[in-house]
């Protein structure tokens, strides 16, 4: 599996992250009323769940594939923005 296929893994397990993190929101404020308790564990999980992002870097340069400049996006770079390495070829 290349260092691209596993960051889009994350990718997409943070889109699910964020869509129970919305349904847990919604479900108490349904039953309970609104709650910031909810909402900061919602938000506590999110960032738990997403640790690992800062783990993907380029092997050549260490330059994150989520980072564009100084902006992080959801999706990461099949290719280096620093140093051109192609990054969905699988590790050797």
């Amino acid at each position: 599996m290349s260092l691209y296929d596993s960051a889009r893994r994350h990718a997409w397990w943070m889109l699910g992250a964020l869509i129970v993190s919305i349904l847990f929101v919604a479900v108490v404020e349904r039953f309970f009323g609104h709650s910031s308790i909810a909402f900061g564990v919602a938000i506590i999980g999110l960032i738990a769940t997403n640790r690992h992002m800062l783990s993907y870097n380029c092997p050549n340069c260490g330059k994150n594939l989520f980072f564009r400049g100084i902006f992080v996006v959801p999706w990461p770079n099949r290719v280096c923005g620093r140093c051109g390495k192609e990054l969905d070829r699988p590790i050797s």
